[in-house]
């Protein structure tokens, strides 16, 4: 129906008379007539169309364009095209529904010329009144049409173009603002990824030259040298936040970018240089699975880690090559020792496909000629299949006799290795792995036969290996299969000895070597799942249900001082079990509880702040695992690990788990701390203990008491009442009787060790925090004895009667809190006397350092020298008058009072840096016991954590600071070679032993050495001497490199602020002796620095970015280039441009990048307090933009508030600089950011506030934002 009338308009509107067209050249037109003709049809056809419903308007509209379509008179077209287009603006007909008709017309091809123009032509009049959303639908529709045109054009084709390319073009018009540009820039990007196959050669200018409009916003949203970044890896791996930045594509290894922006290049490209940086690091495994998204329940194949897994195995190929034969212990060991590891845990995982790394190396060995390197590369392949033929079918493994073919291409059969040296085992791989063969192809019964040149090898069988105890040498050298065998064995034969049940605690039971071994075994983590996890989860709940506390004790203490690589999570686990174990009856013996408090206070201190910050995940779920019931000691030590760990990261100072945490062990455990200890904590912990206070221990009724006591203690006189009335639960002040009683009459009755057992080894510590508050307060306030003599009494019930040892009375009395600063001096100088005064401990310490060495796993007769020192120092647990009934002691293998002793010493040495006063102390103590560090299980990571946490305390003690290094790096000199950590200048610092020497100001070059070992030592060219890493502090050379430059940094006699302006000087100063290739390796060691020292050190980086912002320069710009380019360090660097900009913004990324949770959230603190008010001008905005538009993505995952933050921040300056400047150069690259946090971040959560700003810019500024709010062309123009 509607279809008719339409029909008979047009015919109508047609129609000519025949009279008319006989004459057509002699009558005379008038346009009068003509219009009012036309505005009659208009009418028809309006009274027509707004009668119909949307589909029958758009079914109407197609018949129209139909009949225009077959015109050949132009005029008439044109008139036709006319009235649809007055019908659009007389809103009857919607624009939208008139442009989707004619890009669908079957008609509209270019052969149609007229039509295919005309049609354009209206097009671009009437898209003006499309909403955006259409307009995207138009610009889609228009480049289809594009595709169909001819690739050469000529004179026919040429206007059909032009009137499509108009219509383009004005879409693409910043001005018009049809559309945001950010859509069009998506569309471009997602259709044409790779910049070609444009829809028409002749709109390619018009597409490239839109694209290229947005490299000023990628560039803005960019990490400068963003590719070139490489991480340290951490052993304990990265918590989620930490890693984001590093995450690449498992397919592509590409970063996963925001939005289809023009990034550059470098950022779009496989990022294998990373990948294969972190792969080369020992201990990567939890890193490489977290930067590429690998989950181990999920086995999904990685094809990109196969590849470089492949590249990684024949680098060290190619340098075997240089290596001269003669070499025992080749450079390249350590990294096949690696890869072999890698490699079993990638393919085991089910992450890599063994047959594929095999036809991969092949491939790329064919043609070279490699026989230096190959029994290695046969070594670490026999690795995986000594494990693992067993379990999978023989075709996996037959890739590898290509291999073989290629790298043994000799005819003649090949030597016999020397037996004699470590490498034989190596030389023989290849021999071992055809038998593994072989004996597969026996059991699927096929036939197989041994290579010519291996003949005699294979017949010439080795020599049997050496027994107990078995060195690293023999163990690196032993297959996969071996070494599970040989754990397992061990793991069997020890439980099988503590089901055993004649064990009594005094028994001998398992063979040291054994346990040195075992201990050995577990640092492989190719056999995690036997070792370190089997470990904790099965062995140790094992041995406690036998009971057999002889060999529990010595597993606790292998775990203590011999293996030095655990995930958190198992230190975690362990800890927990402890925590239970210690409450369980059969275990409440001395030396067993010892034992226990001694393994469970490594394990706290040992959650560096990086574990602390892991951890905090797990403990809001089980607070009880960290936390003791009843031990106050080991709570509080966990309170001063989360005080550093939050100190020093700024991470979970906002937590509720901390708080969870806290509260758990104020509930076990309600404690107080002294004002000097709270000084130090950071605000979250201040704040929780202010909120809750533990009850104050009233010292006045505490001496009364025990003089009420010690009165009944006098005046009974029977034994059995004596006995019940002291072992009474409830009043533990027993050990303040004994004191006393030895303080009076210089003895012991004998009564009193009946009611030390009945009290039992457990409920003792609650004696004994009783007696410390009740010794300070004796000492404090003498009344009738000499301090000395009071020092004299404890020292007897340490020593002489062996009440309590004096590792844990130490730890008890440190960690008591007294309210007055007076006594906490007393507590202290009591714990100096005792350490020093008696030669019981300083000869102890003396003699063990003299006689042993840390490096326990280059010995094998340990067991020998810990014999001889316990025969001169015999250790006992109870008071020799004691009944039998305490069992005899445990036998230890392992540990001693000394080694007991380093973890509480630390704490001590805290305690003392808290009290400016007792700084001449702490020297003593160090020169005395200083040499103990030698044994510390983590010396320099102690360093680093102690002169980070008490910076502020010790920033104008530069004497105490090297007194600190020099007694710690100084006890480690005669087992490690020179050169292990600082530098020489630095050591000649620390050698200078003149008191006022503390006036040492170092150069830039001082300082230029320092990154550049640092750059050395992540490309791969470590200045360290070579190191077993399995048995070191930290897992690799770069971890090791960063943290012994950051000790030597804060150890430098200077202020931070100093130290970190001579860090940013290595690049902004020392950039032209700095290779141009290089200088961002360069910024990222900056970086990776200047982010693991304090904060007083790296703020500097605030300061000088607020200097550059208010410089002159900024305001009235008065450079040729523009910012943009001034703001690139690559064109800085490649055109020798000023590049003070470009330095100290990649310096301000590099800084930020390595950044932890706490330090990153200051960066919008620092631009909304400090920066934003200084913002005048675009130059500026501009600059503001390009330092904090590449953190959004950062801020958004660690607090979404922030990115909010920073975009009203945006807007603001914005709006008052749309006001302060007239004419604005670069609003395009400036809207196109805003848009980008818009679709990217906030979407539209800042609507209302963002609005009110955008409604006072200038029209030109209002029409490009108009889409973030929603405003009207026509309400824009009329602001």
């Amino acid at each position: 129906m509607a279809d008719a009338q339409i029909a008979n308009i047009v015919n109508e509107i047609l129609r000519v008379e025949a009279v008319e067209e006989a004459f057509s050249c002699f009558l005379v037109h008038k346009p009068d007539q003509e219009n009012e003709r036309l505005s009659m049809y208009q009418k028809k056809l309006c009274a027509v169309m707004t009668t119909l419903s949307a589909d029958l308007q758009e079914s109407a509209i197609r018949q129209y364009l139909t009949l225009t379509a077959v015109l050949t008179n132009r005029y008439k077209m044109k008139q036709l095209l006319t009235l649809l287009e007055n019908l659009v603006n007389t809103n009857i007909l919607q624009a939208r529904m008139l442009c989707d008709c004619i890009l669908t017309s079957e008609k509209l091809v270019y052969q149609y010329a007229d039509y295919w123009i005309e049609c354009f032509n209206l097009i671009r009049r009437i898209i003006g009144g499309v909403d955006y959303k259409g307009v995207r639908e138009i610009m889609k529709g228009c480049r289809e049409k594009a595709h169909t045109l001819p690739v050469r054009l000529n004179s026919s084709t040429m206007p059909q173009l032009k009137a499509l390319d108009n219509v383009i073009e004005y879409i693409f018009d910043r001005n018009a603002s049809l559309l945001p540009a950010y859509f069009i820039v998506t569309e471009i990007q997602k259709d044409y990824p790779d910049n070609n196959h444009w829809p028409h050669w002749q709109l390619a200018k018009l597409l490239t030259s839109f694209v290229e409009s947005f490299k000023p916003c990628a560039q803005m949203v960019s990490i400068i040298g963003h590719s070139h970044m490489l991480p340290v890896v951490e052993f304990s791996g990265y918590a989620d936040h930490l890693i984001n930045p590093w995450r690449l594509d498992p397919t592509t290894l590409k970063f996963s970018l925001k939005g289809n922006l023009p990034y550059d290049d470098e950022l779009l490209k496989p990022q294998i240089a990373l990948l294969r940086h972190v792969l080369q690091q020992p201990y990567s495994r939890d890193m490489m699975c977290s930067m590429l998204g690998l989950q181990k329940q999920h086995k999904q194949r990685c094809i990109a880690l196969e590849d470089q897994l492949v590249e990684l195995m024949i680098l060290p190929m190619e340098r075997s090559e240089q290596e001269n034969e003669e070499d025992e212990m080749s450079s390249t060991h350590w990294c096949w020792l690696h890869l072999s590891s890698q490699v079993i845990y990638l393919i085991l995982i089910g992450f890599a496909s063994f047959p594929n790394i095999v036809m991969g190396l092949h491939n790329k060995l064919i043609g070279h000629d490699m026989k230096k390197g190959r029994d290695h590369l046969m070594w670490v392949l026999l690795q995986y299949i000594s494990g693992s033929i067993q379990r999978n079918p023989l075709s996996n493994f037959l890739p590898i006799i290509k291999l073989h073919e290629v790298l043994y291409p000799e005819k003649e059969p090949l030597p016999v290795p020397d037996y004699a040296k470590a490498h034989c085992t190596h030389q023989m791989a290849v021999v071992c792995i055809w038998m593994h063969l072989l004996k597969k192809a026996e059991t699927e019964h096929k036939t197989m036969t041994m290579p010519q040149n291996l003949k005699v090898q294979y017949d010439n069988p080795a020599t049997p290996l050496p027994t107990v105890p078995l060195s690293m040498c023999i163990l690196d050298s032993l297959t996969l299969h071996c070494k599970m065998s040989l754990i397992h064995s061990i793991v069997a034969h020890v439980a099988k000895l503590a089901q055993n049940k004649t064990n009594m605690p005094g028994s001998t039971m398992m063979a040291p070597a054994l346990v040195e071994t075992y201990s050995r075994l577990l640092v492989y983590t190719e056999i995690e799942s036997l070792g370190i996890k089997g470990f904790i989860n099965q062995f140790l709940p094992t041995v406690f249900k036998s009971h057999a506390w002889g060999i529990l004790h010595n597993l606790l203490d292998m775990f203590s001082y011999r293996i030095h690589h655990i995930q958190p999570h198992y230190r975690v686990t362990l800890l927990s079990n402890i925590h239970s174990l210690a409450a369980y009856p059969q275990a409440n013996q001395t030396q067993l509880q010892l034992c226990f408090e001694s393994t469970a206070l490594r394990l706290i201190t040992s959650l560096g702040s990086s574990g602390v910050q892991l951890q905090m995940s797990r403990v809001v779920s089980e607070p009880k695992s960290l936390v003791s019931s009843e031990s106050e000691e080991l709570n509080r030590v966990l309170v001063l690990t989360l005080a550093r760990g939050i100190a020093m990261t700024g991470a979970g100072s906002d937590g509720a788990a901390v708080k969870e945490l806290l509260t758990t062990i104020m509930t076990n455990t309600p404690h107080m701390w002294s004002q000097h200890t709270l000084q130090c904590f950071p605000p979250v912990l201040v704040e929780f203990f202010a909120q809750n206070p533990a009850p104050k221990e009233n010292k006045q009724v505490l001496k009364k008491s025990v003089e009420e006591e010690y009165r009944k203690w006098t005046s009974m006189a029977n034994d059995n009442d004596i006995i019940s009335h002291f072992s009474v639960p409830g009043t533990p002040l027993f050990l303040c009787l004994l004191w006393k009683m030895i303080f009076e009459t210089n003895r012991i009755n004998p009564i009193a060790f009946k009611i030390l057992e009945r009290i039992g080894a457990r409920a003792l510590s609650a004696h004994l925090r009783k007696f410390c508050d009740y010794l300070v307060f004796e000492v404090t306030n003498p009344a009738g004895g000499h301090i000395t003599k009071c020092v004299e009494a404890i020292n007897d019930i340490i020593w002489k009667y062996n009440i309590v040892t004096i590792d844990r009375l130490v730890l008890c009395l440190v960690l008591r809190p007294n309210p007055d600063a007076n006594e906490s001096q007393v507590c202290l100088y009591i714990i100096q006397l005792l350490l020093l005064k008696g030669g019981e401990l300083r000869n102890r310490v003396q003699d063990f350092v003299k006689e042993n060495s840390p490096e326990h796993w280059k010995q094998n007769n340990w067991y020998e020298k810990h014999l001889a020192f316990h025969r001169k120092y015999p250790e006992k647990f109870a008071p020799e008058e004691a009944s039998s009934a305490y069992g005899g002691p445990i036998p230890v293998y392992l540990s001693n009072v000394c080694l007991r002793f380093i973890p509480v010493f630390d704490i001590v040495v805290h305690r003392y840096l808290e009290i400016p006063q007792v700084s001449k102390n702490l020297e003593h103590l160090l020169e005395h016991l200083g040499h103990l560090y030698k044994f510390h299980d983590r010396p320099v990571t102690f360093l680093y954590n102690t002169l980070h946490y008490y910076e502020s305390k010790l920033r104008d003690k530069p004497l105490l600071k090297r007194k600190l290094v020099n007694a710690v790096l100084g006890s480690l000199k005669d087992v490690r070679p020179p050169g292990w950590a600082t530098t020489e200048a630095f050591q000649a610092y620390l050698g200078n032993t003149d008191t006022d020497a503390t006036g040492w100001t170092p150069d830039l070059n001082y300082y230029l050495s320092l990154v550049n070992r640092m750059v050395d030592t992540m490309t791969g060219n470590s200045h360290f001497p070579n190191t077993d890493w399995r048995f070191n502090e930290y897992p690799n050379p770069s971890a090791h490199s960063l943290y012994v430059t950051c000790v030597e940094l804060m150890s430098l006699p200077l202020a931070p602020n100093f130290v970190g302006n001579s860090l940013l000087d290595v690049a902004t100063k020392g950039f032209v002796v700095i290779p141009a290739t290089k200088i961002q390796l360069w910024i990222n060691a900056i970086g990776l620095i200047m982010a693991a020292l304090p904060d007083p050190y790296w703020n500097v980086l605030h300061d000088r970015i607020l200097e550059l912002i208010t410089n002159n320069e900024m305001i009235e710009w008065p450079y040729p280039h523009t910012p943009f380019q001034l703001f690139n360090l690559t064109t800085t660097n490649e055109a020798m441009l000023e590049n003070k900009y470009s330095l100290t913004l990649a310096l301000a990324h590099a800084v930020w990048y390595h950044a932890g949770a706490g330090q990153i959230m200051q960066v919008p603190q620092f631009v909304k307090e400090k920066l934003s008010s200084e913002i005048r001008t675009e130059v500026q905005l501009l600059f503001l933009c390009h330092l904090v538009g590449p953190f959004l993505q950062r801020f958004n995952s660690d607090l979404s508030r922030a990115v909010m933050d920073i975009t009203i921040t945006l807007y603001e300056l914005l709006a008052h600089i749309d006001k302060a400047q007239p004419h604005l150069q670069y609003i395009d690259p400036i809207c196109d950011l805003l848009y980008h946090i818009k679709y990217m971040f906030v979407g539209d959560t800042l609507k209302n506030e963002v609005e009110s700003v955008i409604r006072k810019l200038r029209p030109a500024l209002q029409m490009r934002l108009r889409f973030i709010t929603h405003l009207n062309v026509e309400q824009i123009n009329t602001a």
